[in-house]
């Protein structure tokens, strides 16, 4: 068959002939089967109990325009697992909803002086138009968007409960401020230095914000992570495990002795090595921290606080660099270390972090990197107390921090660190100076945000009063209509504080004059709970029916981007495990298996309009249809490897679908004709690729069912060609190109709809069943034998799988093209590996 150039007539650029009657038309499909779908509620639950239930989830999309070619990667192979289920006979629920709050939407509703509920419906509307085009088996009665008052009145509730729970909570602290979008960032949201969104460089600013106190469950996050090892990708628990960091080892009691006028004061700090206090030779604080200022005697105070404002210029990134010159200040005051009685100077210094353990640290230059290079700056001793073999750090300028003999430590000498670690916690204890702890990278969540379109914060503070929650029966509290354009415009607070009708109410409890907190909740918050509203997303007495959450939880897959690893899906957990904790429901960990889809690149780059090699999606589904992509995607690679676009072929998919189309248009039997005579070879093909499809599916192998799926429309194809036997009226044939329809329609849902269609069976193939094996047609009756001659294929012979060496022997001299092969020579041996090959070598 020839191969016409690419048309845009939507007959699939397939086929030779022109579109006619009885030729592949994707176009005539995709207009005809979406409103029959919709009719019938395929893709909508019946939710009774009268079949088991599997939640399937894609990670709910941003309406920031149409659709990409990421999307159409990742909801492609969402929607593979939910078919697959439904055919399986399961009750699936698949919800789509929309994140819809964020930053863009107000920066698109500055530049065209409007609301962001304009931009972001309008963008949500064009987006499910191309998803109702992208066939997800949606049930679209379920959709969500997280801007809704309906939807955030309820993430306010729940801040509340967490609120009540004291897992809400202010304080003032440093923080990441974009000077371009006058807003605070998370610490993940800053990215080398810079604001993620507009890369911005990012500067510090002491704010008084609220947290969710997240560290209150990193016990629990990190644990229960063996619940989910084998149904998650182990990159992303490792990414988790590290980010929540869990350190074990002793927090040290040191007295800051009194000077110029201060009081002598207590500071702990935390170490891994409490074995090496016997080394510490200098006592460094967080220069932005408030204990500098409390510390620092009047003679250095001056320089401290000019040391503290070029601290605010840097990233936390930049401050941990090992790489970076060591900088800082003396503030004048000791401390005294409390196994050695020795007096530490007191630094301040941008190595050390605020908000990481106490803000404090004992400074141990032989074994700690940093450390060293800060005393080789500031020409302070350096002490080992750590033998291991090693040249001494004074010489080499190398640290040396692995394990080690204890030297130059009092009553731990000659101790193995092993050893010296519990001895020192225990010496520490006995003197009331110190104890053993465990400490955590995870920082409290920063969920404050100085910006108009979020959640607002349902906090009202009064001055008598203090801070009053929002009584429930006046939730939600509904961000003011009329603020739009310039409204919204960065001055450095929250867009809302400007809108005095919305911000000053009565006090809840005494009804004296009060104002409502100005910040708006990070969007993150709207996404970590968002697959709980989805069990009843029409429910109005709480965030979800509690009749209905155990039924359905957890989202047995949950389908999304790796990027994703750290914050939505450690932020997810933590929501599911505190609303577990308020007895709401049964489940603690909200996704039993994840998994995560690659890139869709171009010519090996991540597409980008300033590298000009982005793919238009809407383009490539009116040139080779919906089907044809969707295909593509997925047969590319393994899910969660990335897909080149330069490097498939869409129209290769389209003449594949055509192939497999005709298939149905050639079946001339009934439907329900007995099979059970029809061609053997054929059967064993279907019902094979039956069972290894199952299999693969189950291992989410889907580029592989594809190949499967191939190989059975070839065979099919064969044997309707074949001079000899029954062609399309050979029950077998139907049978296969039933199964064709029902593998295919997790694929390529329009050309699968259309096919059962031909094949005589109502709407709709999603609901059609996985059709059953027949294991009698698995066992191979005959299998091919090679016959080399000195290592060269001289012939191919079919035999029994069960043939013994000597027959496999016998039938391989006998073959007319060995002995031609051999030419009268004789043979000096015969390797028989039966039942698949033979190997003759001349003498």
């Amino acid at each position: 068959m020839s191969v016409q150039p690419e048309t845009e007539t939507g007959t699939a650029a397939v086929a030779a002939e022109t579109p006619e009657e009885g030729a592949y038309s994707f176009a005539a499909m995709e207009a005809k089967w979406p409103q029959v779908w919709e009719d019938l509620k395929v893709f909508t639950p019946v939710d009774d109990g009268s079949r088991e239930r599997r939640y399937v989830l894609d990670m709910f999309p941003y309406p920031s325009g149409d659709l990409h070619m990421g999307h159409a990667e990742a909801f492609a192979m969402g929607d593979v697992v939910a078919r697959y289920l439904r055919q399986k006979g399961f009750d699936v629920l698949h919800p789509i909803g929309w994140d819809s709050f964020g930053l863009p939407a107000e920066n698109a509703a500055i530049k065209r002086n409007a609301h962001p509920s304009e931009w972001t419906y309008a963008n949500i509307d064009t987006q499910a138009a191309s998803f109702k085009r992208y066939a997800i088996s949606a049930d679209w009665s379920r959709r969500v968007h997280t801007s809704d008052p309906e939807y955030y009145r309820w993430t306010q509730w729940l801040f509340k409960r967490f609120y009540e729970r004291g897992l809400a909570y202010r304080k003032d602290s440093p923080v990441n401020w974009c000077p371009k979008d006058q807003t605070v960032l998370a610490n993940e949201q800053v990215v080398n230095g810079a604001c993620e969104r507009c890369g911005t460089p990012v500067t510090k600013k002491s704010l008084n914000q609220w947290y969710f106190k997240i560290t209150e469950y990193a016990d629990r996050l990190l644990d229960d992570m063996d619940e989910l090892r084998g149904h998650w990708p182990e990159r992303v628990l490792a990414m988790q495990k590290n980010w929540i960091g869990r350190s074990e080892g002793a927090h040290v009691n040191f007295v800051i002795e009194a000077e110029g006028g201060k009081p002598a004061k207590d500071v702990t700090v935390f170490t891994t090595r409490p074995d090496t206090l016997y080394g510490a030779t200098f006592f460094v604080v967080a220069a932005d921290a408030p204990i500098a200022v409390e510390l620092v005697t009047e003679e250095h105070a001056a320089g401290l606080d000019a040391y503290r404002e070029q601290v605010k210029a840097l990233t936390e990134i930049e401050r941990q660099s090992t790489e970076r010159e060591k900088t800082g200040v003396f503030t004048g005051r000791y401390a005294v270390n409390p196994l050695n009685g020795e007096k530490l100077p007191v630094w301040a210094a941008d190595y050390v972090l605020a908000d990481y353990g106490t803000g404090a640290i004992m400074a141990v230059p032989a074994h700690d990197q940093r450390d060293l290079d800060f005393a080789t700056t500031f020409d302070l001793p350096v002490r080992a107390v750590l033998d291991t073999g090693e040249e001494d750090p004074t010489v080499s300028g190398k640290a040396t921090s692995g394990e080690g003999t204890l030297i130059n430590s009092g009553i731990l000498d000659g101790l193995p660190k092993a050893e010296a670690i519990p001895a020192a916690i225990g010496i520490l204890e006995e003197q009331g100076t110190g104890e053993k702890f465990v400490n955590f990278r995870l920082r409290d969540w920063l969920l404050s945000r100085q910006r108009f379109w979020g959640t607002p914060i349902p906090i009202i503070h009064c001055p008598s009063c203090g801070e009053v929650p929002v009584p429930d029966e006046q939730l939600p509290v509904r961000l003011p209509a009329d603020l739009r354009g310039e409204d919204l415009s960065p001055k450095g607070t929250s867009p809302l504080a400007a809108a005095e009708a919305w911000v000053n109410v009565d006090c809840p409890n005494c009804h004296g004059p009060a104002k409502r907190d100005t910040d708006t909740m990070d969007t993150f918050v709207d996404s970590s709970w968002y697959f709980l509203r989805f069990v009843s997303p029409q429910y109005t007495e709480g965030p979800f029916d509690p009749a209905k959450i155990n039924e359905w939880m957890p989202v047995g897959q949950y389908v999304g981007g790796v990027e994703h690893a750290i914050l939505h899906l450690l932020y997810a957990r933590f929501f599911t495990k505190v609303i577990h904790d308020l007895g709401m429901i049964d489940a603690d960990e909200p996704f039993s298996a994840l998994l995560n889809q690659g890139q869709v690149l171009n010519g090996g780059k991540a597409m980008s309009k300033s590298l000009g090699n982005g793919v238009d999606l809407s383009e490539q589904l009116d040139k080779y249809g919906v089907d044809a992509v969707r295909l593509t995607m997925i047969f590319a690679s393994p899910p969660e490897d990335d897909v080149d676009w330069a490097d498939v072929s869409p129209s290769g998919s389209a003449k594949f679908l055509a192939r497999a189309w005709r298939l149905a248009q050639d079946v001339t039997s009934e439907p329900g004709a007995d099979v059970s005579a029809g061609d053997r070879a054929l059967r064993s093909v279907t019902h094979r690729t039956i069972a290894d499809a199952a299999a693969l599916l189950d291992t989410n192998k889907f580029n592989v069912v594809v190949a499967k799926l191939m190989e059975l429309v070839n065979a099919t194809r064969k044997t309707i060609d074949a001079a000899a036997g029954a062609g399309g009226a050979d029950p077998a044939v139907r049978e296969a190109a039933e199964t064709v329809a029902v593998i295919l329609s997790l694929f390529a849902p329009y050309t699968a709809e259309d096919m059962w269609n031909v094949l005589g069976h109502p709407a709709s193939v999603a609901n059609a069943g996985w059709p059953v094996h027949d294991e009698a047609l698995l066992v191979q009756e005959t299998v091919t034998a090679v016959v080399q001659v000195q290592g060269k294929v001289r012939d191919r012979v079919e035999v029994s799988p069960g043939i013994g060496e000597d027959e496999l022997r016998e039938l391989a001299l006998a073959s007319e093209n060995v002995q031609r092969a051999l030419d009268g020579r004789g043979i000096r041996t015969v390797i028989v590996r039966a039942p698949k090959l033979v190997n003759i070598v001349p003498a």
